[in-house]
């Protein structure tokens, strides 16, 4: 039931675009992990962000939680953000070098 929960978390943050790129947050590589406990009710999502100091971390944060809050098992999102594993490009989805050009 958690990593049904989880799956289903992480595909609703596709919805969240990174506006500078047009492409959403998961296939760029910045989500490394979704743990959902239905019984706490408690989402954490570990993410990281592109550059140190990415002026759009308040947006990208405001938008996951409003992504996550949308299922009924889920009354806090918390943001865990980290730096290790570094971000590169090898992180983000074939489709999404394709979209950007990046082979």
């Amino acid at each position: 039931m958690a990593d049904q929960l989880n799956e289903q978390i992480l595909n609703a943050l596709e919805n969240v675009i990174d506006p500078e790129l047009g492409i959403d947050i998961v296939n760029l590589g910045l989500i490394y992990g979704v743990d959902a406990d239905a019984t706490t009710g408690i989402c954490t999502v570990t993410m990281t962000l592109t550059i140190a100091g990415c002026p759009l971390s308040d947006y990208l944060n405001d938008e996951i939680e409003a992504e996550v809050s949308h299922f009924a098992e889920i009354k806090e999102v918390k943001i865990n953000l980290v730096w290790e594993p570094a971000w590169s490009i090898e992180k983000m989805s074939r489709e999404a070098r394709i979209e950007l050009g990046i082979h």
